[in-house]
């Protein structure tokens, strides 16, 4: 299936707008990152406790955050109503013992205790959630350090180091837009990132096979047009890949739940960045490198 028959736009020739739009981007998540002394973490990498309690209408949130209060200090009520259309409630705290679950049990049974049931509980001490931090920090690394390794195998360092700028561009946007939004970082939006950093690589490595063919069938022609030629020629099967990965990650969103909802958004923003950045972040990686060394093989 051809959504573009013959297609000759001009990427290249817009290649500073988006890239003018990236630096934008990433640089309003780098100054929300830095007054915030770091991302949000979620009590997967902070430690604490975290309850999901299904109410049977939609959940009376300011009354639950004022019984929280009374009871527990540094607590937080997510509502996932206005997100997913569900009754989904997630209370989260700091404090991890048995005594912060009593008091969530207590102040919601002061609300009404006919009127939720509770779905789950969570602890996780401070020792573990700075090791699966770690953990977290060390596999995004990896997967990216194996993929630039492969890339300068199969084709050129040049082209791995592209691919993995492209990667390192899309998380920082994804983190940065979940740091300017006030979202968690949790294992679920880790496990979001590593899936996004194969589904870039990926995109990235078709418009690589097709530029390295016709740069094989048409040996004296100028990177930047060949480039240009090979992403229209890719673009049918970037926008039927992407569009229905987008479409997945969106329902996932509007009807994943709270337990999703970090998952589905990270998916969700990575796709597009994703998508965008094998054209406009790691292409032009690989024209600049070729004026500036004089060719490329």
């Amino acid at each position: 299936m051809e959504f573009f028959k013959n297609a000759k736009f001009d990427f290249l020739g817009r290649q500073w707008l988006f890239i003018g739009a990236s630096v934008a981007l990433m640089t309003a998540g780098l100054i929300s990152l830095v007054a915030k002394h770091g991302p949000r973490y979620g009590i997967d990498f902070r430690g604490g406790a975290v309850m999901e309690v299904q109410w049977n209408g939609r959940p009376p949130v300011e009354r639950i955050r004022r019984a929280l209060s009374s009871r527990l200090a540094d607590v937080s009520v997510l509502a996932a109503h206005d997100l997913a259309g569900s009754n989904e409630v997630l209370i989260s705290t700091q404090a991890s013992d048995e005594a912060s679950r009593r008091a969530i049990e207590g102040a919601l049974a002061g609300i009404g205790a006919e009127a939720y049931s509770i779905r789950g509980f969570e602890s996780i001490g401070p020792q573990i959630s700075a090791d699966l931090r770690n953990q977290a920090f060390l596999a995004t690394a990896g997967a990216s350090a194996g993929m630039l390794g492969y890339l300068a195998w199969r084709y050129r360092w040049i082209y791995g180091v592209a691919a993995v700028v492209a990667v390192v561009h899309d998380t920082l946007i994804t983190v940065g837009l979940f740091s300017l939004a006030n979202r968690e970082i949790t294992l679920n939006v880790v496990a979001a990132l590593l899936t996004l950093i194969g589904y870039s690589m990926n995109d990235t490595i078709v418009v690589f096979d097709r530029i390295r063919e016709n740069r094989r069938l048409s040996p004296r022609e100028p990177l930047f047009n060949l480039v240009n030629r090979s992403i229209n020629q890719t673009l049918s099967r970037t926008v039927l890949t992407s569009g229905l990965t987008l479409l997945t990650a969106l329902s996932l969103l509007l009807f994943g739940g709270a337990v999703l909802e970090g998952f589905a958004l990270a998916l969700t923003i990575g796709i597009g960045v994703g998508t965008y950045s094998s054209i406009f972040v790691a292409s032009p990686i690989l024209v600049a490198w070729e004026r500036r060394t004089g060719g490329l093989q």
